[in-house]
């Protein structure tokens, strides 16, 4: 549990890779375990040098970024997409990225990046050696694990937001729009599609078109025939329909 987290660095121009492994190597916590100048080359690189973390470019010649996360397979390395190009925010987080550092960035903002990777792999770590443990003792596995962040596009690049301060999603078309602190962002994503990403101890559905955090639930009112309005801390107030009323009371 305490080896070195695995690192291999992927990107088409040299000085970055130079770059990214001068500063991963200044950490302890982490070995470079290759540098690939292509998408084709990281492919054969995660399958023979296991690693567990990805500085990944998106735009490449030949097979750039997103697209060795869907070659991967089923259970890719965690991945910090680092890239000069802002937008394909969205993409990343359908791919699951940690993290998407726009260049330039400073010290710190890459520290950031690689704080949040390393704590996703340990988690990782300790996912994978409790179902070692359950499997050796014949025990239930342990829960699944849900989203903890999403990247939201803002006017001058991307946003991190932690899923705990999602006060509540709406449906719009074959979109959701995030909720949180007082503004919304739209991604391109179904209300079902989000809602199974979701830890559904922490959100529940309360109609048709929209999910709330049951942590930012004020209160419930009546409201007519027999239904009920919820208040939010935000102050936004939503019908609640009967067919989620219990499962939000059991929440509550």
């Amino acid at each position: 549990m305490n080896a070195p987290i695995r690192v291999l660095v992927v990107d088409d121009e040299a000085p970055a890779r130079a770059a990214l492994r001068r500063m991963l190597s200044e950490d302890p916590e982490v070995e470079v375990v290759g540098c690939c100048a292509d998408g084709g080359a990281a492919l054969v690189a995660i399958r023979t040098s296991a690693p567990e973390l990805l500085f990944l470019d998106v735009r490449m010649p030949g097979i750039g970024g997103l697209e060795v996360v869907q070659a991967a397979g089923s259970s890719p390395p965690r991945v910090v997409f680092v890239t000069a190009h802002a937008g394909h925010a969205l993409e990343a987080f359908d791919a699951a990225a940690v993290d998407y550092v726009l260049k330039p960035f400073d010290d710190e903002r890459f520290a950031r990046a690689l704080g949040r990777a390393k704590a996703a792999v340990r988690a990782d770590r300790t996912v994978a050696l409790a179902q070692r443990q359950a499997g050796e003792r014949g025990a239930a596995p342990p829960e699944p694990r849900y989203l903890e962040r999403i990247t939201v596009p803002t006017g001058d690049g991307v946003r991190i937001v932690p899923v705990a301060e999602i006060d509540w999603i709406e449906a719009q078309d074959y979109y959701v729009e995030v909720h949180t602190g007082g503004r919304g962002y739209l991604l391109r994503r179904t209300l079902k599609q989000f809602e199974e990403l979701l830890d559904p101890r922490r959100f529940a559905r309360v109609h048709r078109g929209a999910i709330v955090n049951v942590a930012f639930v004020e209160s419930l009112h009546p409201a007519s025939h027999g239904e009920r309005d919820l208040l939010l801390r935000d102050g936004t107030r939503l019908k609640l329909s009967r067919v989620y009323r219990e499962r939000l009371r059991d929440l509550l």
